[in-house]
């Protein structure tokens, strides 16, 4: 009994103690440099920053989807744009063209995905052929961004080359 009564106590302490350091530690210095560093100019920067900055599209992702649709750009989109694309989509999975869907043509993507991992045409796939329907992500890159600038580094004196 004594034992959990010790335990207990011997938490209780340690929980205070790291709560009374952890409210007393000093605020951490903010990460962003103080507005008077970033907006000073040294002349070297001066001089390599001449050219204009390109500006943000206006445009948000759904602004840009809604004119994707909207085809004669009269700001509405009727059936028939909405319905466009589920045509175009709908057409090349009606491989026989007769205006119908079976389950294989509809599943075509899945059925072909299928066909290329089972390598050794089993109608079966081992776990290293599973691997490979993997879905294939890209990482998600700075797009339309320039560069970033740096001071040209002044170059270290050459050291005298070995011979052997």
């Amino acid at each position: 009994m004594w034992r959990y009564l010790a335990g207990g106590v011997g938490t209780l302490v340690l929980v205070g103690a790291g709560l009374f350091l952890w409210g007393s530690r000093p605020d951490t210095p903010s990460p962003l440099p103080a507005a008077s560093a970033a907006t000073a100019v040294s002349p070297q920067t001066a001089t390599t920053n001449d050219t204009p900055l390109p500006e943000a599209s206006a445009k948000t992702r759904e602004q840009k989807r809604f004119d994707r649709y909207d085809k004669d750009r009269d700001g509405t989109i009727t059936r028939e744009e909405y319905l466009a694309a589920r045509r175009k989509a709908y057409a090349k999975l009606d491989r026989d063209g007769d205006g119908k869907l079976s389950f294989d043509e509809w599943a075509i993507k899945a059925t072909t995905k299928f066909a290329t991992a089972d390598r050794d045409k089993s109608g079966a796939m081992n776990a290293a052929e599973f691997a490979t329907t993997a879905v294939k992500r890209r990482p998600a890159g700075r797009a339309n961004c320039p560069p970033v600038r740096t001071a040209p580094a002044e170059a270290p004196e050459a050291a005298p080359a070995e011979e052997s």
